[in-house]
Protein backbone atom coordinates (compact mmCIF):
# COMPACT_ATOMS: atom_id res chain seq x y z
CA UNK A 1 0.00 0.00 0.00
CA UNK A 2 2.74 2.60 0.74
CA UNK A 3 4.57 1.73 -2.03
CA UNK A 4 1.40 2.67 -4.62
CA UNK A 5 0.94 5.47 -2.56
CA UNK A 6 4.02 6.80 -3.66
CA UNK A 7 4.07 5.46 -7.11
CA UNK A 8 0.57 7.48 -7.50
CA UNK A 9 2.37 10.97 -6.06
CA UNK A 10 5.40 10.33 -8.39
CA UNK A 11 2.98 9.74 -11.26
CA UNK A 12 1.12 12.69 -10.79
CA UNK A 13 4.84 15.05 -10.62
CA UNK A 14 6.08 13.05 -13.79
CA UNK A 15 2.65 13.50 -15.94
CA UNK A 16 3.38 16.95 -15.55
CA UNK A 17 6.53 16.77 -17.50
CA UNK A 18 5.57 13.92 -19.84
CA UNK A 19 5.73 14.86 -23.88
CA UNK A 20 3.58 12.10 -24.83
CA UNK A 21 1.53 12.68 -22.01
CA UNK A 22 1.34 9.13 -21.23
CA UNK A 23 1.30 8.75 -16.88
CA UNK A 24 4.28 7.18 -16.54
CA UNK A 25 3.77 3.79 -13.95
CA UNK A 26 0.40 2.55 -16.33
CA UNK A 27 0.35 -0.01 -18.70
CA UNK A 28 -0.59 3.10 -21.23
CA UNK A 29 2.98 4.35 -20.53
CA UNK A 30 4.70 1.48 -20.03
CA UNK A 31 6.45 -0.88 -23.45
CA UNK A 32 4.22 -3.83 -22.09
CA UNK A 33 3.79 -6.36 -25.29
CA UNK A 34 -0.06 -6.81 -26.11
CA UNK A 35 0.15 -10.51 -25.12
CA UNK A 36 1.44 -9.84 -21.36
CA UNK A 37 -1.13 -6.82 -21.10
CA UNK A 38 -3.81 -9.60 -22.06
CA UNK A 39 -2.23 -12.04 -19.19
CA UNK A 40 -2.40 -9.17 -16.98
CA UNK A 41 -6.17 -8.46 -17.72
CA UNK A 42 -7.04 -12.13 -17.59
CA UNK A 43 -5.62 -12.55 -14.07
CA UNK A 44 -7.34 -9.36 -12.92
CA UNK A 45 -10.21 -11.19 -13.13
CA UNK A 46 -9.08 -14.21 -11.00
CA UNK A 47 -8.81 -11.60 -7.79
CA UNK A 48 -9.95 -12.99 -4.72
CA UNK A 49 -13.64 -12.07 -3.35
CA UNK A 50 -15.18 -13.14 -0.31
CA UNK A 51 -19.19 -13.77 -0.46
CA UNK A 52 -21.38 -13.24 2.21
CA UNK A 53 -21.23 -16.98 3.42
CA UNK A 54 -17.58 -17.04 3.47
CA UNK A 55 -17.95 -13.59 6.01
CA UNK A 56 -20.23 -15.54 7.91
CA UNK A 57 -17.73 -18.37 8.23
CA UNK A 58 -14.71 -15.45 8.82
CA UNK A 59 -17.06 -13.73 11.69
CA UNK A 60 -17.08 -17.22 13.49
CA UNK A 61 -13.66 -18.13 12.86
CA UNK A 62 -12.60 -14.37 14.42
CA UNK A 63 -14.59 -14.58 17.56
CA UNK A 64 -12.51 -18.13 18.40
CA UNK A 65 -9.45 -16.38 17.78
CA UNK A 66 -7.43 -16.39 21.56
CA UNK A 67 -5.15 -13.87 21.04
CA UNK A 68 -8.15 -10.81 20.75
CA UNK A 69 -10.20 -9.98 23.83
CA UNK A 70 -13.53 -9.88 23.90
CA UNK A 71 -14.05 -6.40 23.04
CA UNK A 72 -11.62 -6.96 19.67
CA UNK A 73 -13.27 -10.19 18.93
CA UNK A 74 -16.85 -8.54 19.07
CA UNK A 75 -15.48 -5.40 17.00
CA UNK A 76 -13.85 -7.29 14.35
CA UNK A 77 -17.10 -9.69 14.00
CA UNK A 78 -18.67 -6.64 13.48
CA UNK A 79 -16.12 -4.71 11.12
CA UNK A 80 -16.03 -7.28 8.47
CA UNK A 81 -19.46 -7.90 7.46
CA UNK A 82 -19.72 -4.56 6.52
CA UNK A 83 -17.84 -3.77 3.37
CA UNK A 84 -19.31 -7.42 2.58
CA UNK A 85 -22.59 -6.17 2.56
CA UNK A 86 -22.21 -2.70 1.77
CA UNK A 87 -19.06 -2.51 -0.83
CA UNK A 88 -17.58 0.12 1.33
CA UNK A 89 -13.56 0.64 0.19
CA UNK A 90 -11.28 -0.04 3.50
CA UNK A 91 -10.81 3.68 3.37
CA UNK A 92 -14.68 4.07 3.97
CA UNK A 93 -15.03 1.39 6.64
CA UNK A 94 -12.09 3.07 8.49
CA UNK A 95 -13.70 6.14 8.52
CA UNK A 96 -17.07 5.53 9.36
CA UNK A 97 -18.78 7.44 12.29
CA UNK A 98 -22.10 6.27 14.61
CA UNK A 99 -23.74 9.30 13.03
CA UNK A 100 -23.50 7.68 9.36
CA UNK A 101 -25.67 5.20 10.00
CA UNK A 102 -29.41 5.48 9.77
CA UNK A 103 -31.03 2.66 11.27
CA UNK A 104 -34.83 4.06 10.29
CA UNK A 105 -34.14 4.07 6.69
CA UNK A 106 -31.24 1.43 6.48
CA UNK A 107 -28.61 3.51 4.99
CA UNK A 108 -24.77 3.99 5.52
CA UNK A 109 -23.33 7.87 4.45
CA UNK A 110 -20.17 7.91 3.11
CA UNK A 111 -18.32 11.32 2.85
CA UNK A 112 -15.07 10.65 4.73
CA UNK A 113 -11.68 8.05 3.87
CA UNK A 114 -8.86 7.03 5.76
CA UNK A 115 -5.30 7.32 4.44
CA UNK A 116 -3.82 4.45 5.00
CA UNK A 117 -0.70 5.63 4.40
CA UNK A 118 -0.93 8.75 6.85
CA UNK A 119 -3.12 7.58 9.32
CA UNK A 120 -5.36 10.67 8.93
CA UNK A 121 -8.95 11.11 7.82
CA UNK A 122 -9.68 13.11 4.48
CA UNK A 123 -11.76 13.40 1.25
CA UNK A 124 -12.91 10.32 -0.33
CA UNK A 125 -11.18 8.90 -3.24
CA UNK A 126 -13.41 10.49 -6.13
CA UNK A 127 -16.61 12.40 -6.22
CA UNK A 128 -18.65 9.14 -7.30
CA UNK A 129 -17.20 7.80 -3.68
CA UNK A 130 -19.16 10.37 -1.85
CA UNK A 131 -22.48 8.15 -2.09
CA UNK A 132 -25.57 7.01 0.48
CA UNK A 133 -25.66 3.04 0.54
CA UNK A 134 -28.87 1.61 0.67
CA UNK A 135 -28.95 -1.87 2.72
CA UNK A 136 -32.37 -3.42 0.95
CA UNK A 137 -31.18 -6.89 0.71
CA UNK A 138 -31.31 -9.93 3.64
CA UNK A 139 -27.59 -9.21 3.95
CA UNK A 140 -27.52 -5.69 4.44
CA UNK A 141 -30.44 -5.73 6.70
CA UNK A 142 -28.77 -8.52 8.59
CA UNK A 143 -25.55 -6.03 8.74
CA UNK A 144 -27.41 -3.25 9.97
CA UNK A 145 -28.98 -4.92 13.04
CA UNK A 146 -25.66 -6.64 14.15
CA UNK A 147 -24.49 -2.67 14.31
CA UNK A 148 -27.35 -1.23 15.76
CA UNK A 149 -26.67 -3.68 18.77
CA UNK A 150 -22.86 -3.36 18.41
CA UNK A 151 -23.37 1.10 18.52
CA UNK A 152 -25.42 -0.04 21.79
CA UNK A 153 -25.44 3.09 23.98
CA UNK A 154 -23.18 4.89 22.34
CA UNK A 155 -25.13 7.26 20.23
CA UNK A 156 -24.22 9.99 22.94
CA UNK A 157 -21.40 10.20 20.63
CA UNK A 158 -22.87 10.61 17.19
CA UNK A 159 -18.88 11.99 15.96
CA UNK A 160 -17.24 8.94 17.31
CA UNK A 161 -15.76 6.35 15.21
CA UNK A 162 -17.74 3.28 14.99
CA UNK A 163 -14.50 0.83 14.60
CA UNK A 164 -12.11 2.85 16.69
CA UNK A 165 -8.39 1.64 17.56
CA UNK A 166 -7.92 1.03 21.33
CA UNK A 167 -6.27 4.64 21.66
CA UNK A 168 -9.57 6.06 19.86
CA UNK A 169 -7.75 6.61 16.21
CA UNK A 170 -8.79 5.09 12.72
CA UNK A 171 -7.91 1.51 12.65
CA UNK A 172 -4.75 0.36 10.11
CA UNK A 173 -5.62 -1.83 7.09
CA UNK A 174 -2.28 -3.11 7.82
CA UNK A 175 -2.52 -4.04 11.39
CA UNK A 176 -6.42 -5.48 10.90
CA UNK A 177 -4.90 -8.12 8.22
CA UNK A 178 -1.80 -8.97 10.49
CA UNK A 179 -3.57 -9.83 13.77
CA UNK A 180 -7.01 -10.82 12.18
CA UNK A 181 -7.91 -11.46 8.96
CA UNK A 182 -4.68 -13.28 7.88
CA UNK A 183 -4.79 -15.74 10.79
CA UNK A 184 -8.69 -16.38 10.43
CA UNK A 185 -8.68 -17.31 6.70
CA UNK A 186 -5.56 -19.43 7.51
CA UNK A 187 -7.64 -21.35 10.00
CA UNK A 188 -10.40 -21.52 8.05
CA UNK A 189 -8.39 -22.74 4.63
CA UNK A 190 -9.51 -19.97 3.10
CA UNK A 191 -6.82 -17.75 0.63
CA UNK A 192 -4.84 -15.20 1.55
CA UNK A 193 -6.38 -11.78 0.68
CA UNK A 194 -6.86 -8.30 1.83
CA UNK A 195 -9.95 -5.71 2.90
CA UNK A 196 -10.95 -5.60 -0.76
CA UNK A 197 -12.09 -8.88 -1.10
CA UNK A 198 -15.52 -8.15 0.82
CA UNK A 199 -16.12 -5.44 -1.05
CA UNK A 200 -15.00 -7.54 -4.68
CA UNK A 201 -17.85 -9.91 -3.14
CA UNK A 202 -20.76 -7.53 -2.96
CA UNK A 203 -20.16 -6.43 -6.04
CA UNK A 204 -20.65 -9.62 -7.16
CA UNK A 205 -23.52 -10.31 -5.12
CA UNK A 206 -25.72 -6.74 -6.02
CA UNK A 207 -24.73 -7.92 -9.95
CA UNK A 208 -25.82 -11.27 -9.83
CA UNK A 209 -29.19 -10.65 -7.76
CA UNK A 210 -30.37 -8.10 -11.24
CA UNK A 211 -29.51 -4.98 -9.87
CA UNK A 212 -29.08 -1.88 -12.73
CA UNK A 213 -26.29 -1.19 -13.96
CA UNK A 214 -26.42 2.07 -13.23
CA UNK A 215 -27.88 1.48 -9.46
CA UNK A 216 -24.60 -0.69 -8.94
CA UNK A 217 -22.09 1.85 -9.81
CA UNK A 218 -23.51 4.30 -7.31
CA UNK A 219 -24.04 2.04 -4.43
CA UNK A 220 -20.60 1.07 -5.09
CA UNK A 221 -18.86 4.64 -5.66
CA UNK A 222 -17.26 3.78 -9.02
CA UNK A 223 -16.15 6.21 -11.33
CA UNK A 224 -17.32 4.61 -14.28
CA UNK A 225 -18.58 1.38 -15.59
CA UNK A 226 -15.51 -0.48 -16.66
CA UNK A 227 -14.62 -0.08 -12.77
CA UNK A 228 -17.54 -2.05 -11.87
CA UNK A 229 -16.53 -4.14 -14.76
CA UNK A 230 -13.34 -4.89 -13.64
CA UNK A 231 -15.23 -5.79 -10.19
CA UNK A 232 -17.20 -8.60 -11.41
CA UNK A 233 -14.24 -10.77 -11.75
CA UNK A 234 -14.70 -13.97 -12.63
CA UNK A 235 -17.83 -16.10 -11.76
CA UNK A 236 -17.29 -19.40 -9.81
CA UNK A 237 -18.42 -22.29 -11.92
CA UNK A 238 -21.13 -23.35 -8.95
CA UNK A 239 -22.70 -19.87 -9.31
CA UNK A 240 -22.85 -20.51 -13.13
CA UNK A 241 -24.48 -24.08 -12.75
CA UNK A 242 -26.63 -22.45 -10.46
CA UNK A 243 -27.89 -19.62 -12.99
CA UNK A 244 -28.61 -21.97 -15.98
CA UNK A 245 -30.10 -24.17 -13.20
CA UNK A 246 -32.98 -21.62 -12.30
CA UNK A 247 -33.35 -20.56 -15.63
CA UNK A 248 -34.35 -23.96 -16.93
CA UNK A 249 -36.14 -25.54 -13.84
CA UNK A 250 -32.93 -27.23 -12.51
CA UNK A 251 -34.02 -29.16 -14.95
CA UNK A 252 -29.60 -28.81 -16.25
CA UNK A 253 -29.32 -30.49 -12.58
CA UNK A 254 -31.43 -33.59 -13.11
CA UNK A 255 -29.80 -33.98 -16.58
CA UNK A 256 -26.46 -33.86 -14.48
CA UNK A 257 -27.69 -36.45 -12.13
CA UNK A 258 -28.65 -38.61 -15.15
CA UNK A 259 -25.52 -38.31 -16.81
CA UNK A 260 -23.03 -39.26 -13.82
CA UNK A 261 -25.70 -42.17 -13.13
CA UNK A 262 -24.07 -43.10 -16.30
CA UNK A 263 -20.74 -42.81 -16.40
CA UNK A 264 -20.89 -44.53 -12.69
Amino acid sequence: MTIKNILRTMQRVLSAFSKDKKPPFSQEGLAIPERDKLQMKIQSREAISFSWEQTQQLVGQVLKLAHLDDARRERYATLFPVPSAAGLRPGELFALRINDLDFGENTIRVDESVNQWTGSIGACKNAAAYRTVLLGDREGQEMMRRLKQFVGTRTHNPNALLFPSRRGTPLRESNVLREVLHPALEALGLPKAGMHSFRRGCNRRWELSGMNPAVLRQQMGHSSHAMTVRYTGEIPLDRVREAFSVANGRGIVVLENMENEVVT
